[in-house]
């Protein structure tokens, strides 16, 4: 057999991580570059892109900041045009970029008969989820996968290692409670990433996704966490059904990210989608 790796060297291979200025985008772009690769941070918000490339690169790795809008393709070429000139084409697309929004959440668990009856002015059901909504979070977290992809993923046939990375989420093994949107658009984004895996192949682009459990970022942190940083009732019943007893940091993402990216280590690994998520999904609750 082949040497085996003793480590990820991924030198001389550029990334592209959208959403890249996010607490777990932003983890996986410093990890890629730790690894040896460039690394081009993609995000909607230019200043957050290349606060996060900035960090890169005193941190003795290279990177760039770019703007760039995953749901307007126009945007994404241009990004691709900047990726292009400075470091070549791309070898790791990361699809990061995604989220929930509030319009698409109800704000009980379940829907109980007096909803029906008794409709209270601060209680969203689901019947009054907004459409509009529902649709941002799916075109967010599936076209903002898909679009990328399409720009990018031309250039990746028949290079050497070319691999795609989407971001899934436990939400698409088993939808929680009060988001609908967000846990149906990454089912979306975990069955893409398959049908990609297998249309793909013929020119070598491996596809593969990652599955974060509970992890705190910007967007749920006024859901998981009070004000004095204490759990909310959220946030205590899902420490108890993840047997591991506590949130994922990204850093608990990076053996998955690096061993994901490096065809020396997952060469014949194409359309799965890993969870990691501190034995959540394993847990019957009992």
């Amino acid at each position: 057999m082949k040497k085996v790796p003793l480590k990820v060297d991924l030198t001389g291979k550029v990334a592209v991580v959208t959403g890249g200025g996010g607490v777990l985008c932003s983890g996986f772009a410093k990890v890629l570059a730790k690894a040896g690769a460039k690394v081009a941070v993609l995000d909607l918000r230019e200043e957050a892109a290349k606060a996060v490339a900035a960090e890169i690169v005193k941190d003795g790795g290279t990177a760039i900041g770019v703007a760039a809008n995953v749901l307007e393709k126009a945007s994404m070429e241009a990004a691709h045009q900047t990726v292009l000139k400075e470091f070549g084409p791309c070898d790791i697309l990361l699809n990061g970029a995604g989220g929930n929004n509030p319009r698409g959440t109800t704000t009980k668990e379940y829907l109980f008969p007096e909803d029906l009856t008794e409709k209270a002015a601060d209680v969203a059901t689901f019947f009054d989820l907004d459409v509009d909504g529902i649709r941002f979070v799916f075109d967010l977290n599936f076209l903002g996968t898909l679009i990328p992809t399409q720009v990018f993923a031309a250039e990746m046939a028949n290079r050497p290692g070319a691999t795609i990375i989407n971001v899934s989420s436990m939400n698409a093994f088993r939808p929680l409670t009060k988001i609908p949107a967000y846990s149906a658009a990454k089912s979306a984004v975990s069955n893409f990433t398959q049908w990609l895996a297998v249309h793909f192949a013929p020119v070598n682009i491996r596809v593969n996704a990652m599955a974060p459990g509970f992890f705190i970022t910007e967007q749920n942190r006024t859901l998981l966490l009070k004000e004095d940083g204490s759990l909310t009732p959220r946030a205590e019943k899902i420490l108890t059904h993840t047997p591991q007893g506590r949130f994922g940091t990204p850093e608990d993402l990076a053996g998955t990210l690096l061993w994901l990216a490096d065809e020396n280590w997952s060469g014949f690994v194409n359309g799965v989608v890993v969870p990691v998520d501190g034995g959540f999904a394993a847990y019957s609750g009992v």
